[in-house]
């Protein structure tokens, strides 16, 4: 009797250490887990390769863009906003986002989820995705802006022509509407 009250006790005590185990790995995130994660992933490097990567399709997308109103515009124009771009993108709070970012994160991660990418993330084929990622991003952004621009440019025809729909549909022709706001 004895023992069977042994073997139970222990098997008990098996039990409830398995549910502690898994209640701890449920528990929710702490900010020390996820600046863990962070520290892990080298979110600060991160974000700036990726913004450096973000630099080059942003400044294509500015040069097209100046070559519509080229005439119209001073001849050092691109060059001046490319640096206004390139500075803003340099001076961006990094460690501010960062720190607003981890609500979310314990918001949608458990402590056991954290510690998890933590794990991956440490492991030489998480560094490699870590290292590889801001180069992926360029290259995916230079490969998807071609879409996007297209996508852009549908988008604001079919705006142009709601608005010229709207415009016939209340009557008003666009030189009596500009007539009568003087805008």
């Amino acid at each position: 009797m004895k023992r069977l009250l042994l073997a139970l006790t222990a098997c008990l005590a098996f039990a409830l250490s398995g549910v502690a185990q898994q209640s701890a790995a449920d528990a929710a995130a702490s900010k020390e887990d996820v600046q863990r994660y962070l520290d892990v992933m080298h979110s600060r490097e991160m974000m700036t390769k990726m913004m450096d990567a973000m630099s080059k399709p942003m400044h294509q997308m500015m040069h097209e863009q100046y070559l519509k109103d080229k005439d119209k515009l001073p001849p050092d124009f691109e060059e001046r906003m490319n640096k206004v771009m390139d500075d803003y993108m340099k001076n961006l709070p990094i460690e501010e986002m960062l720190q607003a970012m981890i609500p979310a994160y314990q918001k949608h991660f458990t402590k056991g989820d954290l510690d998890g990418l933590v794990a991956f993330y440490s492991s030489p084929t998480g560094q490699k995705v870590i290292q590889e990622l801001p180069a992926i991003t360029a290259e995916a952004m230079q490969a998807m802006m071609p879409i996007m621009r297209k996508q852009m440019d549908v988008m604001a025809e079919r705006m142009q022509e709601q608005v010229a729909q709207m415009k016939k549909e209340s009557g008003v022709r666009p030189a009596e509407k500009s007539q009568a706001s003087p805008n």
